[in-house]
């Protein structure tokens, strides 16, 4: 009687990437009675143990991607004493990127998820700053890490996307003279709230740009100086109001705005701790 045909997929991870080059190899074979098991989040000798208790009784091949020096060690030596087939998906390139780029590797298990959870996180603040962007919807104030807060102009926008990118949530609420802003701004802490000020002359120039840009007159109400210095004190009323850091935006490049605003934030959050 034949003994069924198994490939053991293990990893001390999902072993996602195992059972994806293990399938590659497969596809090269006309084999349909190879099956494929896979056992993930092997974290000790006794683990091991268990997969080679198994093994031992059919035709079996081990594929694994574990990291863990004394736990591959174990599995290469009992595979060998047992006659088992066990082969290190990961070793070859692992000593290849250390000896050609001089760089030892962290031997840590499951740092390929926290990788997707950080892509993840960065992917769904990007799209809140989008949903919440320009105060489209008020309902992301609560909800935000970061709420900012300033007249048109002062780098809002560009900023809410470089810090989704950090995967902070970031929503942010124009300031209009005509316009009350939403009650909610009141109720966050204040602390989760930033002013972007910016002054006149600066403004003025930006604005005068932007309206070249879109193909219309400099004499605009937009970019009129005495609408801009009205703006202005409004803003800073409102700020003041609130209570929330201020940050004049005026000869400031972006990550430079963003970086202010993580060092208020990473002192504020060791404070509170």
């Amino acid at each position: 009687m034949n003994k069924r045909k198994i490939v053991y997929v293990v990893s001390d991870s999902v072993g996602e990437t195992a059972d994806l080059m293990v399938k590659a190899v497969l596809t090269q074979f006309n084999e349909d009675d190879i099956e494929i098991q896979n056992i993930s989040y092997v974290e000790d000798v006794q683990d091991i143990n268990n997969i080679l208790s198994i093994a031992r009784y059919s035709n079996s091949i081990i594929a694994y991607t574990i990291v863990i020096a004394s736990l591959k060690q174990y599995l290469d030596q009992k595979a060998k004493e047992e006659g088992i087939v066990a082969i290190d998906l990961m070793n070859p390139l692992l000593s290849a990127f250390s000896k050609k780029f001089n760089k030892e590797p962290n031997f840590q298990p499951r740092l390929m998820r926290k990788l997707d959870d950080n892509y993840f996180r960065r992917v769904e603040a990007v799209e809140f700053a989008v949903k919440y962007d320009d105060g489209q919807d008020i309902g992301g104030i609560k909800r935000a890490d970061i709420v900012l807060i300033g007249v048109s102009r002062t780098s809002k926008t560009p900023l809410s996307m470089y810090l989704a990118h950090k995967r902070f949530k970031v929503a942010n609420i124009p300031l209009v003279p005509e316009i009350a802003p939403p009650d909610e701004l009141f109720s966050i802490p204040r602390n989760k709230c930033v002013g972007l000020i910016i002054t006149p002359d600066k403004l003025n120039e930006i604005r005068k740009e932007r309206l070249r840009n879109l193909g219309l007159t400099s004499q605009a109400n937009y970019a009129n100086f005495e609408r801009i210095l009205e703006e202005l004190e409004y803003a800073e009323k409102i700020m003041k109001r609130i209570g929330c850091p201020v940050i004049n935006v005026s000869n400031k490049a972006v990550e430079e705005t963003a970086d202010l605003i993580l060092a208020m934030l990473k002192k504020e959050r060791s404070w509170i701790g």
